[in-house]
């Protein structure tokens, strides 16, 4: 065994998966986490990047109370938010990003889901927090109970914060022509 090398499982470190198998399991997670706060690519690349050195920082205090990407997500959302309010002390509000990944066979296709994902993020990007917040982590799949849990509220108060966010985007989005 060489210097660095680990005699149980090499992709733990301290108990946990490497910084490098955290990056690859769980990027996408923070990307679209990072894409639903911040429009600017430039800008949503910095805020990609705080949030893993936000999770590098807080992984030797992870103890496993939920899962990992629960834990991710918690740090995500919260360095999203810190991110934004300090982007809207300094900056005017972001554009939209002119062109949203979409994979669909004919370009007539693409460019509709394309317009409808650019629609649902600039709605999303214009709820109040709070309500963004249980949006965001419901899209990205998260149970209500982990919901309640990241955002530390009630399943009573996230299920009005739910609400009121479904009804926000619905009519923000009937309103677009």
């Amino acid at each position: 065994m060489t210097k660095g090398q680990h005699s149980q499982n090499p992709a733990l470190v301290n108990g946990h998966p490497s910084f490098d198998r955290i990056v690859a399991d769980h990027g996408p997670l923070v990307s679209r986490i990072a894409m639903s706060y911040e429009a600017d690519p430039a800008l949503r690349e910095d805020l990609t990047q705080q949030i893993f050195l936000a999770v590098w920082q807080a992984l030797p205090s992870f103890r496993a109370d939920s899962s990992l990407r629960t834990f991710i997500a918690r740090i995500a959302q919260n360095r999203s938010i810190s991110f934004v309010a300090k982007q809207v002390r300094q900056l005017p509000t972001a554009e939209v990003p002119e062109e949203l990944a979409a994979s669909l066979p004919s370009p007539e296709e693409r460019a509709i889901e394309a317009s409808e994902h650019r629609s649902l993020l600039e709605a999303t990007r214009r709820l109040p927090l709070p309500q963004r917040e249980v949006i965001v982590l419901l899209l990205e799949g998260f149970d209500y109970a982990e919901i309640a849990e990241m955002l530390n509220i009630a399943p009573n108060a996230l299920a009005l914060r739910l609400s009121r966010a479904k009804a926000g985007l619905k009519r923000m989005l009937e309103r677009q022509p």
